[in-house]
């Protein structure tokens, strides 16, 4: 099921909170934030959403971190129910795109809630005091192939985040799948 990520709170302080990635090193808030502060980015191996794009959020992630963001990716999914998302797909997967950020396991989905995210993908880009500044889209092209002279929402809200400390006040929900939560709606 599609859903779209709410809009920005602006301020919004992040959560510190503790992740192994797919090569088993923890990481926390602190270890992941560069000095222009963090992109956030939850993600999964199965969203037909995130497959259409992972290309340009690896992309896109290289871009922001020359801006002086820490960038990871979280995926929260109940990899019970949804085998493609485990842990040693996860690993698969980040070795095969290559990704240049830490991919993080919340197996418990104790971070997913905490953040309130809601989708695959859905970002969250914090400034240097780690307040949300950004909650919208990669771009446009929702889960098609990016139009020629398609808008880098995130890379821009990104750049004038890196400038400012202050995202644009206009932004594009992300749309993806839905949070694959544990039966009951709660973290084991």
């Amino acid at each position: 099921m599609a859903l779209s990520a709410p809009v920005c709170n602006f301020g919004w302080q992040a959560v510190d909170f503790e992740l192994a990635d797919t090569r088993g090193t923890r990481h926390t808030l602190a270890s992941l934030r560069g000095p222009s502060g963090l992109l956030l980015m939850f993600i999964c191996n199965h969203c037909p959403y995130v497959k259409a794009v992972i290309d340009r959020i690896c992309c896109d992630a290289r871009e922001v971190q020359k801006l002086g963001f820490g960038v990871a990716a979280v995926m929260s999914n109940d990899a019970i129910e949804y085998p493609e998302d485990s842990l040693a797909n996860m690993q698969r997967v980040a070795s095969e795109m290559d990704f240049p950020f830490p991919y993080l396991h919340d197996d418990t989905q104790r971070v997913a809630r905490a953040y309130g995210a809601v989708c695959t993908p859905d970002f969250f880009g914090f400034n240097a005091d780690l307040k949300l500044q950004y909650r919208g889209r990669l771009d446009a092209s929702g889960r098609l192939p990016a139009p020629a002279g398609c808008r880098r929402e995130l890379v821009e809200a990104m750049r004038l985040i890196a400038e400012t400390g202050g995202g644009p006040r206009e932004q594009n929900a992300s749309i993806g799948c839905s949070i694959k939560w544990r039966a009951g709606g709660e973290p084991a």
